[in-house]
This record gives structure tokens, C-alpha cells and sequence, in this order.
């Protein structure tokens, strides 16, 4: 092939290294251009009705992990944060491994989505409590003249993605929560848990058997020594020699 065509096609085709960095690039500036959105334009509490009464934009924040969570106290959440973090360098140097190795470029996307997912709601705990008033009751404002309404790392993270695509009530004979209104899905989330979820359940339904592989037992390879066919032969052609050499 041409060199020139060569060229054109190198750079038609994104390395996985490049193509997995502008996951996370893309997931975070989704993630995070519509969580700004809804701190500068939206109380908490607030509701937008996208379809009928099964997608709604609902603004809730959170002190915890995805999905609304709860983590413990202020040192839950410096824990917590602490966690994350770590968790974020782990699946950056695990995903600087897969990108020197064949694999497919399916399970790096996933492992790219649970990072950026990561480090999504990593910002929101980090930076929101510094550069945002409160919600309540009011619209936040950014960068406000008497400063955040937390210390580093002990920011919210902003929820917004509701589906109470079921509502109804428990049946009365379930033990503590007979009667009880029922919704499902109830947790709110936003993109950041999205893009962790999808990643997970990704690698779970495609690529498990990945790791199965990688953590097989090798085949042993048979030799002359081990092949229980070739034992037998060499025995009958040793006989053979003694019976002609009496």
C-alpha cells in the first residue's frame, strides 16, 4: 500500500488509546455541562416532565455514592472521596495495560465509561461545594460573593434522571412495608452513574469470559515423557528388541 494511503488510513482509524480518551472527554462534558444546567437554573426539588409521568428531570442532590446512596458523616464522605480517587488511578493504569494488548476495543470503551463515570461525580464533590451556593429555596448561584456552601471534597453530587416507570403499593401481607407505596425506578441518578452502570453491565454480559481466560489454567503441553500412546509404543518396540536379541 501507497504510503499516502497508508497515512489516510492511520488517521481514519483513532487508535483504542486515543478513541477511549475521548470517551471519557465526551461522558464528562455531557455529565457535567448538564449538571451545571441544572444548578444555575433549577431549585431543589424542581421537576421538568420530558414524557408523561415516567421521565422526569428531578433535581436532588446527594452526599453518597450513585444512585442517591448515603455514605456516613463529613468522614464518610473524605472516605468516600478518597475511594474514588484511587479507584480512578487503578482503572487509568489497568486501561494504559489494555491498550498495549490485543483485546477488544468493547472492554476498553467499558472500563473507559466506568472511569469517566468516576470521575464525573469526583468533580461534583470536589469543586461544587466551593464554586456554588446552596439550592435550596432558591436558584445556586456560581462563583457567589460569600463563597460555597461546603469545603473540598465535601460537595453533592447533582441527580437529576428519574424513571418511576411502576408505581402502586406493596400488598399488605409483606412484612414491613405491607401497604407502603411502591415505585420502581425509584433512585434518581445522573450521567456520571449511567456511564458506570452501562460499563459494568457491559463487561458482566460480553466480555466475562475475558477473564475466565486470563485466569485459566494453561494447557500443559504433551510430550514424548506424558502422551500415555507414546509410553505404550516405546514399551512394545523395547520388547520387541529383547525377544529378537534372545
Amino acid at each position: 500500500m501507497p504510503r499516502f494511503y497508508r497515512y489516510q488510513v492511520n488517521t481514519f482509524f483513532m487508535s483504542a488509546k486515543t478513541k477511549s480518551i475521548l470517551i471519557v472527554i465526551l461522558v464528562l462534558f455531557f455529565d457535567q455541562l448538564l449538571k451545571f444546567w441544572i444548578k444555575s437554573h433549577m431549585m431543589l426539588g424542581d421537576e421538568i416532565i420530558i414524557a408523561k409521568n415516567w421521565f422526569i428531570i428531578h433535581f436532588v442532590e446527594n452526599n453518597g455514592m450513585a444512585f442517591g446512596l448515603e455514605f456516613g458523616n463529613s468522614i464518610g464522605k473524605y472516605f468516600l472521596s478518597v475511594f474514588r480517587i484511587v479507584a480512578v488511578g487503578a482503572i487509568g493504569w489497568y486501561l494504559s495495560k489494555l491498550w498495549k494488548r490485543d483485546v477488544p476495543f468493547g472492554l476498553i470503551a467499558c472500563f473507559a465509561l466506568i472511569m469517566a463515570g468516576a470521575i464525573g461525580n469526583i468533580l461534583d464533590s470536589a469543586f461544587y461545594g466551593l464554586i456554588f451556593n446552596e439550592s435550596y429555596g432558591q436558584v445556586a448561584t456560581l462563583f457567589p460573593a460569600n463563597g460555597g456552601y461546603a469545603g473540598f471534597l465535601q460537595g453533592r453530587v447533582v441527580d437529576m434522571f428519574y424513571f418511576p416507570l411502576i408505581s402502586g403499593n406493596y400488598p399488605s401481607w409483606i412484612p414491613f412495608v405491607g401497604g407502603n407505596d411502591f415505585i420502581f425506578f425509584r433512585p434518581v441518578f445522573n450521567m456520571a452513574d449511567s456511564s458506570i452502570t452501562v460499563g459494568i453491565i457491559s463487561i458482566l454480559i460480553f466480555y466475562r469470559r475475558f477473564f475466565d481466560e486470563k485466569h485459566a489454567p494453561k494447557a500443559q503441553p504433551v510430550t514424548n515423557a506424558t502422551n500415555p500412546e507414546v509410553l505404550a509404543d516405546e514399551t512394545s518396540h523395547d520388547k520387541m528388541i529383547s525377544t529378537n536379541e534372545e
